[in-house]
């Protein structure tokens, strides 16, 4: 067996390759880790973490006015942006500091710079070279923006957690998670809000009511919804502001215009050319149900593949890994019903399927559902509504899917999730007694279907 400088080097110290890196070193393998730019990657630095924070951030103003149908009189408010974001980037950095002690204390050795697979079994880093009986990629993803005139004067989520000056005007170009979510945050901390999208409901491949209830209430948020639109050119103005053109002949200005119209796998300068590897149309990397791509020694998984782009699955995808390999096991992720929330205001929670999909697969589907105003908003004033929605085979009375929108939805759906995993049914939340008042018994108290 030839000698190598590790047993396992992985390229990207982002949420799978750290829980990978960790977890085979605690097993005794020999793990060397290369990042070229933050500890934690996507999630931590330009991602889930940062964005929830400026979500709790932008919910104040709300909260505030809510205030005043309880007694509170809070007084004349105002934001202050250079104090959450530099707040928010001094947390972002204690937990860089944190992920490089873990990653030390397990045993990796971090290298840090730009890898570079130089062979199947060789990566360089800054001009030195590395072997490795086996290579793991994990560079996840990157921000996608399209070219058009003026697109250089736009900003994708990388940037956006950084800017010099909160804006009083912003424009978000897109459809998915991050523009409906930056919508909110950007509305809820004082900007005037616009939403482009190029399709005629934001959410692709949600539930088309969970679709359509949340434009409701987004827009009742103030954000302008321009859906059936698309943003032409961008024109800078004297005073540094922006007018953008749109394909319905309008024109929007704004001091910040942000792209998020997708992400596609991080592939660029890895030397991916100097080995057999299969790669879709995208850049994503073609792996096997063990993660191996066509070149035998190197392995992937993350974002990079392209499978589900969540952080929670790329740790799965980790440990499978790493289990599967060094452990003796044969460890296979589960990609069915895996939960998600939509950090929008209000929030989205959803796990199992859409009514769409489930009429597709299913001759018999009841629906159960409920719209209410949260008990909070009888005397808060605000007109905001809860919309929840139960998914049911008729035949089997098996829970298909279930979908929330309203405060805390990712939190009420994580626990309905561990149910629908262990295959409940209909009847199982029946029996199940509620915790009252709250929002959440409504899952166990609904009798009869709408449809």
């Amino acid at each position: 067996m030839a000698e190598y400088d590790f047993d396992l080097f992985v390229i990207g110290a982002g949420s799978g390759g750290v829980r990978a890196g960790r977890m085979a070193a605690a097993m005794g393998v020999r793990v060397g880790m290369a990042e070229d730019r933050y500890m934690g990657g996507t999630c931590v630095n330009v991602g889930c973490v940062p964005k929830k924070l400026f979500v709790y951030g932008s919910h104040f103003s709300e909260e505030f006015e809510n205030a005043i149908g309880f007694g509170w009189n809070v007084g004349e408010a105002s934001f202050d942006w250079p104090t959450l974001r530099d707040n928010k980037t001094k947390e972002i950095e204690r937990l860089n500091g944190i992920y490089r002690n873990m990653l030390g204390n397990a045993g990796v050795n971090l290298i840090d710079g730009r890898a570079r697979i130089t062979g199947p079994h060789s990566v360089d880093v800054a001009g030195k070279e590395y072997t490795a009986e086996r290579i793991l990629i994990a560079t996840g993803g990157w921000p996608y923006v399209p070219e058009f005139p003026g697109s250089e004067h736009v900003i994708s989520s990388n940037e956006v957690f950084y800017l010099d000056e909160f804006p009083k005007k912003a424009i978000v170009v897109g459809g998915g998670y991050i523009a409906v979510e930056f919508a909110g945050i950007f509305a809820g901390l004082g900007a005037e809000t616009s939403l482009i999208y190029r399709g005629d409901m934001f959410l692709r491949g949600f539930d088309q009511e969970v679709r359509e209830f949340t434009a409701e209430e987004v827009a009742k948020k103030g954000v302008n919804l321009r859906f059936n639109n698309n943003i032409e050119k961008i024109e800078k103005l004297d005073d540094g502001s922006y007018i953008a053109s749109l394909t319905d002949g309008s024109t929007l200005e704004a001091d910040v215009i942000m792209y998020a119209t997708g992400r596609v796998p991080n592939v660029m300068d890895l030397g991916l050319e100097t080995i057999s590897i299969e790669q879709q149309s995208n850049g994503a990397i073609v792996v096997n149900d063990d993660f191996q791509t066509a070149e035998p020694s190197v392995y992937a998984i993350g974002d990079v593949i392209d499978r589900v782009q969540l952080t929670p699955v790329a740790l799965a995808e980790g440990m499978a890994l790493v289990r599967n390999l060094y452990g003796g096991q044969n460890q296979k992720v589960d990609y069915d019903l895996i939960a998600t929330a939509v950090f929008c205001q209000p929030n989205i929670g959803t796990v199992g399927l859409s009514e769409e999909k489930s009429r597709e697969l299913y001759a018999n589907v009841d629906v159960y559902k409920s719209t209410f105003r949260a008990m909070k908003h009888t005397i808060s004033g605000s007109d905001e509504k809860t919309f929840m929605k139960m998914l049911v085979d008729r035949d089997t009375d098996k829970v298909l899917g279930v979908h929330m929108v309203g405060p805390d939805a990712g939190e009420i759906i994580q626990g309905i999730a561990v149910a629908l995993k262990a295959g409940a049914t209909k009847a199982v939340f029946d029996s199940t007694i509620g915790i009252h008042p709250t929002a959440a018994e409504e899952f166990v108290t609904m009798r009869e279907p709408a449809s």
